[in-house]
């Protein structure tokens, strides 16, 4: 007698740069499903959406934006708590679980590739880094830190930029506070849920000079809709100038205009490059990192590249 399993269950991803449009190709998604009797769910992966403070600077959806679709995960953590990847993930697989218990699709939406690689590949379990050796790791200079990495671990550090202070400091403590490697701990990865689900993933990767151009607009609409306020708000919160939403893109440009340190002419040209920057950093995480079977596509202009019968065809059958 043979066994008949169950295929695993449907998530849908809609990944790519700031700016790119997966928010709007995440809601023709749940509409597409809505048409064929299934629900939607749309399940933030965007660091920066995560936090309630930053609304505007994180592009985060209104409710008219929602259109009636449920949303999850999006400011979902204070501002005063650092949302990791690992906690983020643990609290997406709460979700993806819970969606499909109800008879849902989940749609994963967001540019942090971090982000979905813990919740798809799972974590390193690394052990408690030893305080002693974490101060004095963050107490080096960047240069210092580097030449101690190419000693100390010199695969990683041929991996990273000289300039990746974070990154480099992380590797270090990592390496020096037990002795193995980043790369070596990877290998030992637990949690993610990639063999768990079937993924229909869409990865965005419009053309660069189009995407460059949206950031620069979308950075001078956020002022027009109140982002100066919401970095004053924030700023008023006396949080710590390390936590991830005070270093969100914008943050740091505007809390420099309000101090006076910069001009207006300044902190947009700023807040513009930085944005910039981030939406090059994700086009190449994802061209280069997902797995090569993930579908890539330019999504056009006006998205008219994204044809949802082919690209979701197994997930819009009645």
């Amino acid at each position: 007698m043979s066994i008949v399993t169950s295929p695993a269950p449907p998530v849908a991803l809609i990944a790519g740069p700031t700016a790119s449009g997966k928010s709007a190709i995440a809601l023709e998604l749940a509409r597409a499903l809505a048409e064929v009797g299934q629900r939607g769910v749309i399940v933030n992966a965007d660091s920066a959406q995560v936090y309630a403070d930053l609304r505007i600077l994180s592009a985060r959806p209104s409710e008219e934006d929602m259109d009636g679709i449920e949303h999850r995960l999006f400011g979902a953590w204070d501002g005063s708590e650092a949302c990791s990847a690992a906690a983020w993930a643990a609290r997406a697989k709460a979700e993806i679980a819970a969606i499909h218990a109800a008879g849902g699709v989940p749609i994963l939406v967001g540019g942090t590739g971090l982000y979905l690689k813990v919740l798809f590949e799972g974590i390193a379990p690394i052990p408690e880094i030893d305080p002693a050796i974490r101060a004095f790791v963050r107490a080096l200079d960047a240069d210092a830190a580097y030449k101690l990495l190419q000693i100390e671990d010199p695969q990683r550090a041929a991996e990273l930029d000289p300039g990746d202070g974070q990154r480099i400091a992380r590797a270090l403590e990592v390496k020096r506070s037990t002795g193995v490697t980043l790369a070596e701990w990877q290998l030992a990865r637990a949690g993610g849920i990639g063999e768990d689900v079937t993924v229909h993933p869409l990865v965005l990767l419009p053309d660069r000079t189009w995407l460059y151009a949206r950031c620069d607009m979308r950075f001078e609409a956020m002022l027009d809709e109140g982002a100066i306020a919401e970095v004053e708000t924030l700023l008023a919160r006396g949080l710590d100038p390390d936590l991830p939403v005070m270093r969100a893109i914008g943050v740091p440009e505007i809390a420099a205009f309000l101090r006076g340190e910069i001009d207006a002419e300044a902190m947009i040209a700023a807040g513009q490059q930085a944005t910039r920057n981030y939406a090059k950093r994700q086009f190449t995480w994802f061209r280069r990192q997902p797995p090569t079977e993930w579908l890539r596509v330019d999504p056009g202009p006006a998205f008219e590249n994204i044809d949802f019968d082919a690209q979701f065809a197994s997930l819009l059958r009645n």
